[in-house]
């Protein structure tokens, strides 16, 4: 049975990640009940409500404004309004400032309530083709300072591994993983759920090899198989 959004809780409401079918009616219905709605973009957040109707009102929050806002945030709790959480597309708490409302909100004893939803992460990983029991998310690797330790740390790790990156940075990253990890296996979801969704699949060369065909666009998924110890082992006995 449906019940109405709940006075002094936080929602997290995860959003589409391209096509804006992909959005559940619990989520739908959660947008419209809250007394605010917390976006992490809130033009594009503008677009979602202008398509299904949703009427409520909308503030930022975001990185550069969390720590600021957040103790507002949760005097509202406590007063007894519901409020939403949603990201700039799909799940949030996931590589955005989602996390630190949560942690602080568990804290301070505020209900909270994740609701399912698209997740970039795992619709790239279902997609790549790679093993999918074990795997690991490391989201956006740093940019310059701690970049090569956390790659390093990796070279071991028999679980896939999965990363977002940007178009800008994305042939940087894939050859600096070429460098530390060896050609593995390796594919991206690129514009996942979006009209100019692509896959590529092959060793971590040929992506980057494919990066020359065209000039990258769109936010990728980058997934890249684990570490084979069989193969390791037998390589350093030779």
């Amino acid at each position: 049975m449906l019940t109405v959004a709940e006075s002094g809780k936080l929602y997290f409401v995860p959003t589409p990640i391209g096509n804006l079918e992909d959005v559940t009616l619990r989520a739908l219905r959660i947008l419209k009940e809250v007394d605010l709605v917390l976006c992490e973009d809130t033009r594009r957040a503008a677009i979602l409500f202008q398509k299904y109707d949703i009427s409520t009102r909308r503030e930022s929050f975001h990185d550069h404004n969390k720590i600021r806002r957040t103790p507002a945030i949760i005097e509202r709790l406590k007063n007894g309004q519901a409020l939403a959480l949603i990201t700039e597309a799909g799940t949030p708490g996931i590589s955005d400032p989602g996390f630190y409302l949560i942690r602080e909100a568990i804290i301070e004893g505020i209900q909270i309530e994740v609701l399912p939803g698209a997740c970039a992460a795992i619709v790239g990983l279902v997609g790549s083709g790679l093993p999918t029991d074990r795997f690991i998310f490391e989201g956006f690797l740093p940019v310059k300072k701690g970049r090569k330790k956390r790659l390093e740390a990796l070279r071991d790790e028999s679980r896939t591994l999965i990363f977002y990156e940007s178009p800008h940075r994305i042939g940087r990253t894939i050859s600096d993983l070429l460098q530390v990890l060896g050609d593995r296996r390796a594919a991206w979801g690129r514009e996942i759920s979006k009209i100019h969704e692509e896959y590529r699949r092959g060793t971590l060369s040929e992506l980057l090899a494919a990066l020359d065909e065209k000039k990258p666009r769109g936010e990728y998924t980058l997934i890249v198989a684990g570490c084979d110890s069989k193969k390791k082992s037998y390589e350093q006995h030779q």
